[in-house]
């Protein structure tokens, strides 16, 4: 038995220069749970094209685990799902399952979970994306047969190592302030990419529209299907702070 993780050990692909995936996942990670991490890597020249590169090696990046006993393989890159669409994304999660016989989740399927456990259908989109990716990701949201209310999100503006790694949160939060005057049941923080926690903080203390992130809906995804008894509702994990001491160790407080 592994003494981290006794109550699931979580196998995590996430893209190569992504600095904010792992803070956030050990950050909303209940007691008991642990995770191990790999690099999805590409050479390929713009965002579109390594984010569709990614899907191409899943199974390939995950054998870096080798036989580690992870209980579930995680996928925290959102962007790859709105470009390769529904259909190619539920035939990769169908073979990666063959191959490692344990379940296969990416963010967006664990997005798409979420907000049927919350049984909405209108939801706002907080992207850090291009314009290009940004309308890929409400195609996919209209597949599942949610309706996108409005879209807002900080302006990528940077020269930094990465346009959206390098987002300002003070800008997530402003667009999130923002979107909770829209005429929508939730907030999506989409990518895994973005900073969200001091954002889903700040809004909980202003009484903002209830909101999540995609990786809060990855790792809650994940705990459901391993653990579904001992995990709550999407609704009682997103307005839970059972995070807040740890988020206060990250940040420096």
């Amino acid at each position: 038995m592994n003494d981290y993780g006794k109550k699931g050990l979580i196998g995590v692909l996430t893209p190569q220069a992504n600095t904010t995936v792992e803070p956030e996942f050990w950050t909303l990670l209940p007691t008991g749970w642990s995770l191990i991490n790999t690099r999805l890597t590409s050479n390929k020249k713009t965002i579109e094209s390594r984010l569709v590169d990614y899907t191409k090696n899943f199974e390939k990046t995950a054998e870096q685990f080798a036989n580690a006993p992870v209980n579930i393989i995680a996928s925290a890159c959102t962007g790859a799902s709105y470009l390769i669409g529904q259909k190619a994304e539920l035939e990769i999660k169908s073979e990666m399952e063959n191959r490692y016989k344990v379940p296969f989740v990416t963010a967006a399927l664990a997005t798409v979970n979420a907000l049927r456990d919350l049984d909405v259908k209108k939801i706002s989109l907080l992207s850090p994306y291009p314009d290009t990716l940004t309308k890929a990701s409400v195609d996919y949201w209209q597949g599942y047969n949610f309706e996108v209310a409005s879209i807002s999100g900080p302006k990528l503006e940077t020269e930094e190592f990465h346009p959206i790694y390098a987002m300002a949160g003070s800008g997530v939060l402003q667009a999130y302030r923002e979107l909770s005057d829209s005429a929508s049941d939730v907030v999506v923080m989409m990518g895994t990419g973005m900073s969200t926690l001091t954002s889903l903080y700040q809004g909980q203390k202003e009484n903002l529209k209830a909101a999540f992130s995609c990786n809060s809906a990855l790792v809650w995804s994940c705990c459901k299907k391993h653990a579904p008894s001992e995990t709550p509702s999407m609704e009682t994990w997103i307005n839970s702070m059972n995070w807040k001491k740890k988020y206060d160790l990250l940040i420096g407080l």
